[in-house]
């Protein structure tokens, strides 16, 4: 018997320990094939009532994922159930399978047979090339079925050979490991061979092997699908990667056309040919897989199929296929093909149900479904105080994907707010049903839409190629800035191997530059040190430097979420990536109540408390008047703090004067220049805190000191960070903005009083007459007309 190698590493089960001894060291030592471990399985495993059998557990441990797939499968024909290969999860790196999961054939809603059965298991790949169960659900919601009856339907599918066209492929199991993280083809040459059909000899073909090359994509395209019409399937064009530094396609993978479950006619096939693109233009062949799980076709089912397909794509200048050319071949027609999509059928029907009930309860809430060829794609939705917050704190906004980080089955991603308390405020949520460019902008395009539609002057995203376009194309001006987690992952990826000492003066020069052209310096230095001029992802981050490092984003108004630190979830544990669908909308309720009603505490504390003062300045007691409790404590820090600096006059001319300062007994170490207008009090430091936070800095603080100025302006007193921020007219009428967009802001802030006042007035009949004659004589006042 011929089979793989596939072997399971960890046995811990105590009811089989000791039997497993009893059979021999060879069990416990060598690697068996999962073909030949059944019947040992038998063997250790009976008793007088019956066979049990290896449960799956937490921590089994694989060398495949095929390993995984096959134990589980005989597994289920044990316990009366059968199983469908589930969803797979990539990795961000290099979009190798990172995760599998292995589903009973009764998961979902998809058809009338099926009953939503949550029972699986899932295996992820961990560095050591194991493949480890990190979830095991046994229980199903439905009968299981004769045990005996579905294992020898195992068995059969076991033995089962296609009925290929050409003799070559060798009978062996599908190796899922193999299929998506690509190991290479053992056989580095092209091998010709003759097939045949029919008992007729078919003219000689050249079979795919690794290595193989080709001048273009194209050519690679039409080589495999000559391949899969003489052997008897049809191909599709799947997935492609693109340069980091250009955007150019760098490789491509042409898919058996039953690959994927999202058609019934597909059974989640794995044979594939990936090309990858050389320095010298050529395409290479470095993924191969030419195993099917399924039947093959005669070459005149394919060929008839085929019949009028144009075997010709239309090629980008950098001589690949562009996204908008993937396409399938359905019946001989060319078609684009339908995008991936992460969000499970049901998720629909759960959410428009959820969605309707909220409008019917407020009337400002607003949801959008995007809609590709027909079928539902990605969700946005906000309620309507999340569309007042972003009335008024919209200014600094974070789009959270940290649902990206890992494995995830549900694509959450929230758009978050620093309201006047320093308080995160959810500004919308959606599901992501595909990483795209396309989705990204629906999604950004849609935001903006549902509020008052008024960029915001900075967002903090992921770095991806497809989110920069995104920002690009709908937020033109705004300032983007890559979350920092995932600059600390790069940074742990790339230049983990370095030295601690290029560590340390790698620090320095990010974070301790004060200007460009020291920053420059300390840059080029640090690449000619170490020999990393050639360094390609060094060189990207260079090029993309205004998004990531200190000295470019302090110029840009951030409302002071730190620049070296992550952010916290605005839902925390409660809704995450993991959470399933029956319990999405209860978890999302309880987590926005919770965080809300913690906005309501700290607005009713910044109402009747005072924050204590620690000098006579009058600019403190103003402070204290004007500003929320957080705010005013970070204000009070920066005045207490200058008391311990020095100001020299280094300029003075007309009315404009420069102030050098520095902390007393520090060097040069802390220092900073202060430029004011004499006449209006016009201000700037050199350390840009007011332009980042919104707050005057301590080295402002002690020129007015200086200058005896006993009041600050208003104008550096935003109303943003003032206790009645979520009353009147705020930010945009600070700072400039456009009738229609100080319209829509009166209304939202008009609306949510009112949304308060109407929830007052109808606790009682009492209430709700006193509500309308305080509301009549109001009509009266504004000049409206009675009715």
């Amino acid at each position: 018997m011929e089979s793989s190698s596939t072997h399971f590493t960890d046995m811990r089960s105590s009811d089989t320990d000791s039997k497993i001894e009893d059979c021999g060291n060879n069990f416990a030592n060598n690697a068996y094939p999962l073909r030949m471990l059944m019947p040992v399985m038998n063997i250790v495993s009976t008793d007088d009532e019956g066979e049990s059998i290896l449960e799956p557990y937490v921590g089994l441990a694989f060398d495949s994922a095929d390993g995984a797939r096959e134990f589980y499968t005989l597994y289920a024909a044990r316990i009366g159930f059968k199983v469908r290969i589930g969803q797979l999860y990539r990795s961000r790196t290099d979009g190798s399978v990172s995760a599998r999961r292995f589903v009973c054939s009764k998961e979902g809603f998809q058809t009338s047979s099926r009953t939503g059965c949550a029972a699986l298991i899932r295996v992820q790949r961990r560095d050591s090339g194991k493949w480890v169960i990190d979830l095991f659900l046994k229980n199903h919601n439905h009968d299981l079925g004769p045990t005996e009856g579905n294992r020898s339907s195992i068995l059969k599918q076991k033995t089962l050979t296609a009925k290929p066209v050409a003799v070559f492929h060798r009978p062996k199991n599908k190796l899922i490991q193999k299929v998506e993280d690509g190991q290479p083809c053992p056989s580095g040459f092209i091998s010709a061979k003759r097939f045949k059909l029919n008992g007729d000899e078919m003219r000689s073909e050249v079979e795919p092997s690794a290595d193989l090359e080709f001048n273009s994509a194209n050519e690679a395209y039409q080589f495999y699908h000559a391949y899969a019409e003489s052997t008897g399937f049809r191909i599709r064009i799947g997935q492609l990667f693109r340069s980091k530094l250009d955007g150019s396609i760098t490789s491509r993978r042409f898919v058996c056309s039953r690959e994927g479950f999202q058609h019934p006619s597909r059974v989640g096939c794995g044979a594939f040919m990936r090309i990858k693109r050389q320095e010298s233009g050529r395409w290479v062949v470095d993924r191969l897989d030419k195993v099917h799980n399924h039947e093959l076709e005669s070459q005149q089912e394919v060929q008839k199929k085929n019949l009028s397909a144009s075997k010709k794509f239309i090629e980008e200048e950098n001589d690949g296929l562009d996204d908008e050319d993937i396409v399938d071949i359905n019946n001989g027609i060319l078609v684009k093909r339908r995008r991936e999509n992460h969000i499970g059928s049901d998720w629909y029907s759960v959410l428009f149900d959820y969605f309707q009930i909220k409008q019917a309860e407020d009337t400002g809430f607003f949801y959008a479904v995007e809609v590709d060829n027909g079928s539902c794609m990605s969700i946005f939705w906000a309620d309507g105080r999340s569309r007042f917050s972003c009335s008024q704190f919209g200014d600094a906004i974070i789009f959270d994907t940290s649902y990206r980080k890992g494995i995830y089955l549900v694509p959450f991603a929230t758009f978050i707010g620093i309201n006047h308390n320093r308080q995160p405020v959810l500004l919308g949520c959606a599901l992501i049903a595909d990483e795209s460019e396309k989705s990204f902008s629906w999604l950004f395009q849609t935001w903006l839409r549902a509020m008052s539609g008024r960029c915001p002057l900075s967002i903090i995203a992921d770095q991806d190629d497809v989110i920069q376009q995104a920002i690009i194309q709908v937020f033109p001006g705004t300032h983007h800035r890559f979350s920092w987690w995932q600059i600390k992952a790069k940074e742990c990826e790339h230049l983990s191997s370095m030295h601690s000492s290029f560590k340390f003066e790698y620090e320095k020069c990010i974070n301790q530059s004060q200007t460009t052209d020291e920053f420059d310096a300390a840059w080029n230095l640090l690449l000619c040190r170490y020999g990393l001029k050639d360094n390609t992802w060094l060189k990207a981050m260079y090029e993309k430097r205004q998004s990531w490092v200190p000295l470019y984003l302090r110029a840009t108004f951030f409302a002071g979420i730190p620049l070296n630190g992550n952010i916290e979830s605005f839902f925390g544990t409660r809704v995450n990536a993991q959470t399933p669908l029956m319990e999405f909308v209860p978890r999302y309720e309880k987590g926005l109540e919770r965080r809300r009603e913690e906005e309501l505490k700290e607005n009713f504390n910044c109402s009747i408390l005072n924050a204590y003062l620690q000098t006579k300045e009058p600019v403190e007691e103003q402070c204290r008047r004007l500003y929320t409790l957080n705010i005013f404590r970070i204000f009070q820090k920066e005045l207490l703090q200058s008391y311990s600096y020095l100001g020299f006059k280094i300029y003075e001319e007309v009315d404009i004067i420069r102030y050098l300062v520095r902390k007393c007994g520090n060097g040069d170490d802390d220092k900073s220049t202060v430029t004011i207008s004499a006449s209006n009090h016009n201000v700037g430091c050199s350390c840009q805190m007011f332009e980042f936070e919104g707050v005057l800095c301590r080295h402002v603080l002690r020129v007015f000191q200086i200058l005896d100025i006993k009041e600050i302006p208003p104008r550096y007193i935003l109303r943003r960070w003032r206790k009645n921020a979520e009353y009147g007219v705020p930010s945009y009428s600070e700072s400039g903005g456009s009738p229609q967009e100080l319209n829509a802001s009166m209304v939202w802030s008009l609306r949510e009083e009112a949304w308060k006042y109407i929830e007052a007035g109808a606790t009682s009949l009492e209430k709700h007459k006193l509500a309308y004659e305080i509301m009549h004589e109001g009509r009266l006042k504004l000049g409206c007309p009675p009715r």
